[in-house]
């Protein structure tokens, strides 16, 4: 058994026009839209990989502190930045066998088309913070394909009328 935790990064700052895109950091929201997220989701993972981008790499961060997962641990991969369905699921399947929960932050519209294509669908589009939980009967990463998973846990900080 294998289990996915795709993460969209939480609310970014525009503020700051001179940044370039991969550069924007976190917003106030953004960071306590993570703390609430992460303090939601009791599951200690194997493995955290995030794309380069500050708001999702800080936003895994956050994840990480509360979760006490080692924060140097966190593995970084360009392929989640800017990138497609297909560089998303080369990713997931070069995870190595020891690890079986794995935390990964990245970007819409790709994170959403990357969760609705590897389980039998999202409710909605991940707004920013959502975590989609996706369950996989496999034994080894290489094989998660189109519709291989089983969702059992979608959730964001506005779900149920509560804020960030």
């Amino acid at each position: 058994m294998k289990t996915l935790f795709l993460i969209r990064h939480a609310k970014s700052d525009w503020e700051n026009a001179l940044l370039k895109d991969i550069e924007r950091p976190l917003n106030e929201r953004g960071y306590a839209s993570a703390n609430l997220m992460s303090a939601r989701l009791t599951t200690v993972p194997d493995l955290i990989i995030t794309s380069p981008a500050v708001r999702a790499a800080s936003t895994a961060l956050i994840f990480a502190r509360n979760l006490g997962y080692d924060p140097n641990a966190i593995v970084i991969k360009k392929e989640l930045y800017d990138t497609s369905v297909k560089d998303y699921l080369s990713v997931i399947q070069q995870i190595g066998e020891p690890f079986h929960t794995v935390l990964l932050f990245a970007h819409n519209p790709t994170i959403s088309d990357t969760a609705d294509h590897i389980t039998r669908g999202l409710p909605m589009e991940m707004p920013t913070c959502a975590v989609a939980g996706i369950r996989f009967d496999l034994d080894s990463w290489s094989k998660v394909k189109a519709k291989s998973g089983e969702l059992f846990l979608f959730d964001y900080p506005k779900k149920n009328g509560e804020h960030a």
